[in-house]
């Protein structure tokens, strides 16, 4: 049976908070993020589609979701977590425990500005007949290599070998959800 889009949003976001929370994962996300410019809702999304859908997207499909979701991410994602992140240190009277609430509502509109970019995802989300049955781990791992990848053209320097660990520990986790 062919799920409706909000169904399938649902189904998202709830794979990305469930992959997300497991051991070492926030950490690896976090450093694909910070050192590589990854979109971590984009990855989850892309990691989604292959998991629990059979669906590798191509580079083109990963490029065009990039797309999308690029205006969201750079005008509202980024903002609030850097807003997030500058309360960590300051300006005055930030750290305190008088800002420790306010950056804790930054981090709640950070979170429900990520869930509104999961829905425009699962919204462009290119869903087709299951191309792998079993899913072997090398296929996601080269999925996840073309979003790093396409992230990467905006950080000059930066080697997609030097993240691989981050990537085979998601696909490893990943891969649980497909036994």
């Amino acid at each position: 049976m062919k799920q409706s889009r909000s169904e399938l949003e649902a189904d998202g976001w709830a794979f990305a908070l469930h992959l997300y929370a497991q051991p070492g994962i926030a950490d690896a996300c976090l450093m694909l993020q910070d050192e590589a410019g990854v979109d971590v809702m984009m990855f989850l999304m892309t990691i989604f589609a292959a998991v629990r859908h059979r669906v590798l997207l191509t580079p083109a499909e990963i490029r065009e979701l990039d797309e999308v979701c690029r205006p969201w991410r750079e005008q509202i994602v980024q903002p609030l977590r850097a807003l997030r992140t500058r309360l960590k240190t300051g300006p005055l009277p930030a750290p305190s425990s008088a800002t420790e609430p306010f950056r804790s509502t930054i981090k709640a509109a950070e979170l429900a500005a990520e869930q509104l970019q999961n829905q425009l995802l699962a919204e462009r989300l290119p869903l087709r007949a299951p191309e792998r049955d079993p899913l072997a781990p090398e296929d996601l791992r080269s999925v996840l290599r073309s979003v790093v990848t396409l992230a990467l053209e905006k950080r000059p320097g930066k080697q997609l070998s030097d993240l691989q660990s981050s990537i085979d520990a998601i696909v490893d986790a990943a891969m649980q959800d497909t036994r």
